[in-house]
C-alpha cells in the first residue's frame, strides 16, 4: 500500500491502493474489452489480422482475440523488441498484426524496433500500448506520461488517443485499413461509453465538435475528452458555456481543425493525460503560433516530472485531471 497525501506524523495515516482502477466515473455506462472484442470481430472478416502479446494479453484485452482466433495469436513472452521485430516479418508477409503491450515498454524500451522495423519500411504493425499517460498508480516504471512525445517525431507514424469504447471499436477496422504504422493508447478493462450521445463517428486524423459553447473551448484527447464533457455539463450550473473539440488522433494532427475553433473569442483549455511536454497542448500551441492565431491558451495535462504512486483518484486530483479540477481552472481563469 502507497500512502499519497499523509498527514502529519502523530495523526491517522491515510493509506490508499496502487492497483490498476477504472477510470468510469461513478454510475458511467461502460464497455467490457471493447479493444479485444473489435480486434476480433474485425479478424472474423479478415484472415490476414493477426496478434501477439509480450506476456500482457489479459492486461491489454488481447486474451479476447486469443480466445476467438489461438491459432492467430503468437505469446512473444517479456520480450517487447523481439514481439516488434516478430511483427515486422509478419507483416512484411502480408499479415496485419496488432501488438500489444504496456505503453511504457513499447516506447521507452522497444523505440529503436519500431522506429528501423517498422516506421522506417512503413509497414502495416498496429502497436497498442496499455495504462498511457495516468492510468495506473504503479509509478514511473509503469505510467507512460511521455509516449507521444516519444512518439510525434516518428516519420510515418500514425498516433491514436481513444476517448472511449465508442473510439476503439471504431478506430480498430480504421488502423488495420490504414496502410503503415500506427499506435494506439489503450484503454482497457471496463471502459466508459460516451461518444454514442453525440453522434459521433471516428475519422482517422480529423478532431470532432462534440458540442459547442460561447465562453470556453475544450481541446482534449483520450480519457479527457469524457472528462471535458463531464465538466462542460457541470460548467452549465454558473452559467458557463463551454464547447468540446476531440482530437483522437494526435498525427497526423488536424490542424485546421483546432485553429478554426480556437481563433474565436474564448478561452480554450487543452486537456490531456500526458505530460505537458511535446503532446496535445504543445501541438495546439504549435498550429496557432504558425497560423498566427492569438488565443487565450491553458493547458491541462501532467507535470514535467516523475509521478507519485497511489490510487488513481488521488493522483487525478493531485495533478489536476479530475472533473472538479477542470472546473476549478476554468472559474480562475474566465
Amino acid at each position: 500500500m502507497n500512502s499519497v497525501g499523509a498527514p502529519a506524523t502523530g495523526t491517522r495515516r491515510l493509506t490508499t491502493s496502487a492497483m490498476i482502477a477504472s477510470i468510469a466515473e461513478e454510475g458511467q455506462r461502460t464497455t467490457k474489452a471493447p479493444f479485444g472484442h473489435a480486434l476480433a470481430r474485425l479478424a472474423d472478416q479478415r484472415p490476414d489480422i493477426v496478434g501477439l502479446s509480450a506476456d500482457l494479453a489479459k492486461y491489454t484485452d488481447m486474451h479476447v482475440f486469443r480466445e476467438a482466433h489461438p491459432e492467430r495469436f503468437f505469446q512473444m513472452g517479456m520480450a517487447e523488441q523481439a514481439m516488434l521485430g516478430a511483427a515486422a516479418g509478419l507483416a512484411e508477409s502480408g499479415l496485419t498484426p496488432f501488438a500489444s503491450t504496456y505503453s511504457v515498454f513499447a516506447t521507452r524500451r522497444a523505440y529503436d524496433f519500431l522506429c528501423l522495423d517498422i516506421a522506417e519500411p512503413g509497414l502495416n504493425v498496429n502497436v497498442v500500448g496499455a495504462l498511457p499517460g495516468l492510468t495506473t498508480g504503479y509509478g514511473p516504471s509503469h505510467q507512460a506520461t511521455e509516449d507521444l512525445a516519444i512518439l510525434r517525431a516518428m516519420p510515418g507514424l500514425t498516433i491514436v488517443d481513444p476517448a472511449d469504447s465508442v473510439d476503439i471499436q471504431q478506430a480498430v477496422p480504421a488502423l488495420a485499413a490504414h496502410p503503415g504504422p500506427t499506435y494506439l493508447r489503450l484503454l482497457r478493462g471496463a471502459v466508459p461509453t460516451v461518444l454514442d450521445e453525440y453522434d459521433y463517428t471516428f475519422r482517422l486524423g480529423r478532431a470532432a465538435e462534440l458540442r459547442g459553447g460561447r465562453d470556453v473551448l475544450f481541446i482534449s484527447t483520450g480519457l479527457m475528452t469524457v472528462r471535458a464533457l463531464s465538466a462542460a455539463r457541470e460548467l452549465e450550473r454558473d452559467h458557463i458555456d463551454a464547447a468540446v473539440l476531440h482530437v483522437p488522433t494526435i498525427k497526423p494532427f488536424d490542424r485546421e481543425a483546432v485553429v478554426r475553433e480556437a481563433a474565436k473569442d474564448r478561452l480554450v483549455v487543452t486537456l490531456e493525460n500526458h505530460s505537458v511536454i511535446g503532446g496535445l497542448a504543445e501541438s495546439v500551441a504549435s498550429s496557432l503560433a504558425f497560423a498566427r492565431v492569438t488565443a487565450h491558451l491553458v493547458p491541462v495535462g501532467l507535470p514535467d516530472e516523475f509521478l507519485a504512486a497511489g490510487a488513481l483518484p488521488t493522483l487525478h486530483d493531485r495533478y489536476g485531471l479530475s472533473v472538479a479540477a477542470i472546473k476549478d481552472l476554468v472559474r480562475r481563469e474566465l
